[in-house]
Protein backbone atom coordinates (compact mmCIF):
# COMPACT_ATOMS: atom_id res chain seq x y z
CA UNK A 1 0.00 0.00 0.00
CA UNK A 2 1.49 3.39 -1.02
CA UNK A 3 1.58 6.44 1.26
CA UNK A 4 -1.23 8.28 -0.54
CA UNK A 5 -3.55 5.30 -0.06
CA UNK A 6 -2.59 5.09 3.60
CA UNK A 7 -3.43 8.76 4.06
CA UNK A 8 -6.81 8.35 2.39
CA UNK A 9 -7.60 5.41 4.63
CA UNK A 10 -6.67 7.43 7.73
CA UNK A 11 -9.04 10.23 6.75
CA UNK A 12 -11.80 7.83 5.76
CA UNK A 13 -11.53 6.06 9.11
CA UNK A 14 -11.59 9.31 11.07
CA UNK A 15 -14.52 10.70 9.06
CA UNK A 16 -16.76 7.76 9.91
CA UNK A 17 -19.69 9.09 11.86
CA UNK A 18 -18.62 12.71 11.29
CA UNK A 19 -21.37 14.62 9.48
CA UNK A 20 -20.30 18.21 10.06
CA UNK A 21 -17.63 19.56 7.75
CA UNK A 22 -16.08 22.98 8.34
CA UNK A 23 -15.69 25.51 5.58
CA UNK A 24 -11.97 26.12 4.97
CA UNK A 25 -10.97 29.55 3.63
CA UNK A 26 -7.30 30.20 2.86
CA UNK A 27 -6.03 33.80 2.92
CA UNK A 28 -2.80 34.47 1.04
CA UNK A 29 -0.73 37.13 -0.73
CA UNK A 30 2.11 37.38 -3.21
CA UNK A 31 4.28 39.41 -0.84
CA UNK A 32 4.49 40.36 2.81
CA UNK A 33 3.25 43.59 4.32
CA UNK A 34 -0.02 43.84 2.38
CA UNK A 35 -2.34 43.24 5.35
CA UNK A 36 -3.10 39.56 4.85
CA UNK A 37 -3.28 38.67 8.55
CA UNK A 38 -5.45 41.71 9.25
CA UNK A 39 -7.87 40.43 6.63
CA UNK A 40 -7.93 36.97 8.21
CA UNK A 41 -8.52 38.28 11.73
CA UNK A 42 -11.18 40.84 10.91
CA UNK A 43 -13.08 38.45 8.66
CA UNK A 44 -13.07 36.05 11.62
CA UNK A 45 -14.62 38.76 13.81
CA UNK A 46 -17.34 39.48 11.27
CA UNK A 47 -18.07 35.80 10.66
CA UNK A 48 -18.49 35.43 14.42
CA UNK A 49 -20.97 38.31 14.48
CA UNK A 50 -22.91 36.43 11.81
CA UNK A 51 -23.24 33.47 14.15
CA UNK A 52 -20.33 31.36 12.91
CA UNK A 53 -17.82 29.59 15.15
CA UNK A 54 -14.40 30.45 13.74
CA UNK A 55 -10.89 29.08 14.22
CA UNK A 56 -7.83 30.68 12.59
CA UNK A 57 -4.87 28.48 11.72
CA UNK A 58 -1.72 30.62 11.69
CA UNK A 59 0.40 28.96 9.01
CA UNK A 60 2.75 31.92 8.65
CA UNK A 61 5.55 30.01 10.35
CA UNK A 62 7.96 31.96 12.49
CA UNK A 63 6.13 35.31 12.43
CA UNK A 64 3.23 34.63 14.84
CA UNK A 65 1.15 37.49 13.42
CA UNK A 66 -2.18 36.21 14.70
CA UNK A 67 -1.12 35.91 18.33
CA UNK A 68 0.51 39.35 18.23
CA UNK A 69 -2.59 40.97 16.76
CA UNK A 70 -4.82 39.19 19.26
CA UNK A 71 -2.52 39.99 22.16
CA UNK A 72 -2.62 36.34 23.27
CA UNK A 73 0.28 33.92 23.69
CA UNK A 74 -0.46 30.25 22.87
CA UNK A 75 0.86 27.56 25.18
CA UNK A 76 0.95 24.90 22.47
CA UNK A 77 1.24 24.44 18.71
CA UNK A 78 0.73 21.54 16.30
CA UNK A 79 4.14 20.11 17.09
CA UNK A 80 2.84 19.37 20.58
CA UNK A 81 0.03 17.31 19.07
CA UNK A 82 2.50 15.20 17.13
CA UNK A 83 5.27 14.77 19.66
CA UNK A 84 3.64 15.26 23.06
CA UNK A 85 0.12 13.88 22.58
CA UNK A 86 -1.51 17.24 23.29
CA UNK A 87 -5.17 17.35 22.26
CA UNK A 88 -6.27 19.73 19.52
CA UNK A 89 -8.63 21.38 22.00
CA UNK A 90 -5.61 22.32 24.14
CA UNK A 91 -3.78 23.69 21.12
CA UNK A 92 -6.62 26.06 20.24
CA UNK A 93 -6.01 29.38 22.02
CA UNK A 94 -9.04 31.58 22.65
CA UNK A 95 -8.81 35.12 21.32
CA UNK A 96 -11.39 37.91 21.58
CA UNK A 97 -15.06 37.01 20.99
CA UNK A 98 -14.12 33.35 21.58
CA UNK A 99 -12.38 33.19 18.20
CA UNK A 100 -9.94 30.31 18.40
CA UNK A 101 -6.53 30.27 16.79
CA UNK A 102 -3.88 27.63 16.31
CA UNK A 103 -0.17 28.27 16.07
CA UNK A 104 1.23 25.97 13.40
CA UNK A 105 4.74 26.09 14.79
CA UNK A 106 6.87 23.49 13.06
CA UNK A 107 4.07 20.92 12.99
CA UNK A 108 2.93 21.34 9.41
CA UNK A 109 6.32 22.43 8.08
CA UNK A 110 7.78 19.08 9.15
CA UNK A 111 5.08 16.88 7.63
CA UNK A 112 7.49 15.56 5.03
CA UNK A 113 9.64 14.17 7.86
CA UNK A 114 6.85 12.48 9.81
CA UNK A 115 6.15 8.78 9.91
CA UNK A 116 2.75 7.54 8.74
CA UNK A 117 1.85 6.89 12.38
CA UNK A 118 2.62 10.52 13.27
CA UNK A 119 0.63 11.79 10.29
CA UNK A 120 -2.23 9.61 11.45
CA UNK A 121 -2.10 11.17 14.91
CA UNK A 122 -2.18 14.64 13.39
CA UNK A 123 -5.06 13.86 11.01
CA UNK A 124 -6.97 12.22 13.84
CA UNK A 125 -6.64 15.44 15.83
CA UNK A 126 -7.27 17.87 12.98
CA UNK A 127 -10.52 16.17 11.97
CA UNK A 128 -11.89 17.33 15.33
CA UNK A 129 -11.82 20.91 14.00
CA UNK A 130 -14.70 20.00 11.71
CA UNK A 131 -16.86 19.58 14.80
CA UNK A 132 -15.35 22.53 16.68
CA UNK A 133 -15.76 25.21 14.01
CA UNK A 134 -18.08 26.30 11.23
CA UNK A 135 -15.27 28.12 9.43
CA UNK A 136 -11.51 27.52 9.58
CA UNK A 137 -9.41 30.38 8.19
CA UNK A 138 -5.90 29.42 7.06
CA UNK A 139 -3.50 32.39 7.21
CA UNK A 140 -0.59 31.35 4.99
CA UNK A 141 2.85 32.81 4.78
CA UNK A 142 3.44 35.41 2.07
CA UNK A 143 5.17 34.74 -1.21
CA UNK A 144 5.72 31.70 -3.38
CA UNK A 145 7.44 29.20 -1.12
CA UNK A 146 6.79 25.51 -1.58
CA UNK A 147 4.89 25.38 1.70
CA UNK A 148 2.57 28.24 0.71
CA UNK A 149 1.82 26.57 -2.63
CA UNK A 150 1.03 23.29 -0.88
CA UNK A 151 -1.52 25.09 1.28
CA UNK A 152 -3.10 26.67 -1.79
CA UNK A 153 -3.40 23.48 -3.84
CA UNK A 154 -4.99 21.82 -0.79
CA UNK A 155 -7.61 24.58 -0.61
CA UNK A 156 -10.97 24.83 -2.35
CA UNK A 157 -11.43 28.51 -1.47
CA UNK A 158 -8.62 31.08 -1.69
CA UNK A 159 -8.66 34.81 -0.93
CA UNK A 160 -5.78 36.73 -2.54
CA UNK A 161 -4.95 40.02 -0.81
CA UNK A 162 -3.45 42.61 -3.17
CA UNK A 163 -2.62 46.32 -2.82
CA UNK A 164 -2.10 48.97 -5.53
CA UNK A 165 1.68 48.82 -5.11
CA UNK A 166 3.27 47.61 -8.38
CA UNK A 167 5.28 44.98 -6.48
CA UNK A 168 2.10 43.62 -4.89
CA UNK A 169 0.42 43.31 -8.28
CA UNK A 170 3.38 41.58 -9.92
CA UNK A 171 3.90 39.27 -6.93
CA UNK A 172 0.20 38.36 -6.91
CA UNK A 173 0.49 37.42 -10.57
CA UNK A 174 3.65 35.39 -9.89
CA UNK A 175 1.87 33.52 -7.10
CA UNK A 176 -1.09 32.68 -9.34
CA UNK A 177 1.30 31.64 -12.12
CA UNK A 178 3.14 29.24 -9.82
CA UNK A 179 -0.16 27.91 -8.49
CA UNK A 180 -1.57 27.33 -11.98
CA UNK A 181 1.52 25.32 -12.94
CA UNK A 182 1.45 23.14 -9.85
CA UNK A 183 0.89 19.51 -10.79
CA UNK A 184 -1.89 19.03 -8.22
CA UNK A 185 -3.75 22.31 -8.73
CA UNK A 186 -7.42 21.70 -9.54
CA UNK A 187 -8.69 24.86 -11.23
CA UNK A 188 -12.22 23.52 -11.69
CA UNK A 189 -12.71 22.93 -7.96
CA UNK A 190 -10.86 25.97 -6.61
CA UNK A 191 -12.48 29.37 -6.16
CA UNK A 192 -9.97 32.25 -6.07
CA UNK A 193 -11.11 35.77 -5.23
CA UNK A 194 -9.05 38.92 -4.94
CA UNK A 195 -9.43 41.47 -2.15
CA UNK A 196 -8.16 44.96 -2.99
CA UNK A 197 -6.59 46.24 0.22
CA UNK A 198 -5.47 49.80 1.08
CA UNK A 199 -7.31 51.47 -1.78
CA UNK A 200 -8.93 54.90 -1.65
CA UNK A 201 -12.34 53.72 -2.80
CA UNK A 202 -14.26 50.96 -4.57
CA UNK A 203 -13.52 52.22 -8.13
CA UNK A 204 -9.78 52.08 -7.42
CA UNK A 205 -10.17 48.55 -6.10
CA UNK A 206 -12.13 47.51 -9.18
CA UNK A 207 -9.45 48.99 -11.44
CA UNK A 208 -6.78 47.09 -9.52
CA UNK A 209 -8.73 43.86 -9.98
CA UNK A 210 -9.30 44.49 -13.69
CA UNK A 211 -5.59 45.16 -14.22
CA UNK A 212 -4.56 41.89 -12.53
CA UNK A 213 -7.42 39.86 -13.96
CA UNK A 214 -6.62 40.93 -17.53
CA UNK A 215 -3.17 39.33 -17.47
CA UNK A 216 -4.33 36.35 -15.39
CA UNK A 217 -7.10 35.55 -17.86
CA UNK A 218 -4.88 36.09 -20.90
CA UNK A 219 -1.77 34.22 -19.84
CA UNK A 220 -2.88 31.82 -17.10
CA UNK A 221 -6.46 31.07 -18.21
CA UNK A 222 -7.54 31.27 -14.57
CA UNK A 223 -10.92 32.38 -13.29
CA UNK A 224 -10.08 35.13 -10.77
CA UNK A 225 -13.05 36.61 -8.96
CA UNK A 226 -13.35 39.94 -7.15
CA UNK A 227 -14.59 39.89 -3.55
CA UNK A 228 -14.34 43.59 -2.72
CA UNK A 229 -12.18 46.29 -1.16
CA UNK A 230 -10.74 47.35 2.18
CA UNK A 231 -10.02 51.10 2.12
CA UNK A 232 -7.05 52.95 3.57
CA UNK A 233 -7.95 53.63 7.18
CA UNK A 234 -5.89 55.10 10.01
CA UNK A 235 -8.25 53.43 12.48
CA UNK A 236 -7.00 50.04 11.32
CA UNK A 237 -3.38 51.08 11.92
CA UNK A 238 -4.30 52.32 15.40
CA UNK A 239 -6.04 49.05 16.20
CA UNK A 240 -2.92 47.10 15.23
CA UNK A 241 -0.85 49.21 17.61
CA UNK A 242 -3.09 48.25 20.55
CA UNK A 243 -3.23 44.58 19.42
CA UNK A 244 -6.94 44.54 18.71
CA UNK A 245 -8.86 43.81 15.48
CA UNK A 246 -10.25 47.05 14.07
CA UNK A 247 -13.70 45.46 13.82
CA UNK A 248 -13.68 45.18 17.62
CA UNK A 249 -11.73 48.35 18.41
CA UNK A 250 -13.84 50.57 16.15
CA UNK A 251 -16.80 48.82 14.50
CA UNK A 252 -17.80 52.01 12.68
CA UNK A 253 -14.42 52.58 11.02
CA UNK A 254 -14.32 52.53 7.21
CA UNK A 255 -12.24 49.35 7.21
CA UNK A 256 -14.56 47.67 9.73
CA UNK A 257 -17.59 48.33 7.55
CA UNK A 258 -15.66 46.95 4.58
CA UNK A 259 -14.79 43.73 6.43
CA UNK A 260 -18.44 43.35 7.45
CA UNK A 261 -19.42 43.68 3.80
CA UNK A 262 -16.84 41.11 2.64
CA UNK A 263 -17.98 38.62 5.30
CA UNK A 264 -21.58 39.17 4.28
CA UNK A 265 -20.77 38.36 0.66
CA UNK A 266 -18.89 35.22 1.67
CA UNK A 267 -21.78 34.10 3.86
CA UNK A 268 -24.29 34.63 1.07
CA UNK A 269 -26.00 31.28 0.53
CA UNK A 270 -25.05 31.04 -3.13
CA UNK A 271 -21.44 32.05 -2.53
CA UNK A 272 -20.92 29.77 0.47
CA UNK A 273 -22.01 26.74 -1.55
CA UNK A 274 -19.78 27.33 -4.59
CA UNK A 275 -17.22 24.72 -3.58
CA UNK A 276 -17.33 21.20 -2.30
CA UNK A 277 -16.29 21.13 1.35
CA UNK A 278 -13.62 18.62 2.26
CA UNK A 279 -13.20 19.93 5.77
CA UNK A 280 -9.92 20.08 7.65
CA UNK A 281 -9.22 16.38 7.41
CA UNK A 282 -9.40 16.46 3.62
CA UNK A 283 -7.33 19.65 3.56
CA UNK A 284 -4.60 18.11 5.69
CA UNK A 285 -4.60 14.87 3.70
CA UNK A 286 -4.03 16.82 0.48
CA UNK A 287 -1.26 18.83 2.10
CA UNK A 288 0.44 15.80 3.58
CA UNK A 289 0.30 13.92 0.29
CA UNK A 290 2.08 16.80 -1.42
CA UNK A 291 4.76 17.09 1.25
CA UNK A 292 5.69 13.42 1.19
Amino acid sequence: MDQATELRNIVKHNNQGTKKVARVITVTSGKGGVGKSNVAINLAVEFTRLGQKVIIFDADFGLANIEVMFGAIPKHNLADVIYKGTSIAEVVTQGPMDIGFISGGCGIAQLSQLSMQQVGVLVNSIVTLDTMADIVIIDTGAGISGTVLEFLVASNEVLLVTTPEPTSITDSYSLLKSLSRHERFDAQNTVIKMIANRVDDTPEGQQLYQKLNAVVRTYLKLDLGFLGVVPNDQQLARAVMVQSPVCIQNPNARSSRAFASLAGVLMNKEDSQTTFRRGMSGFLMSFARGRR
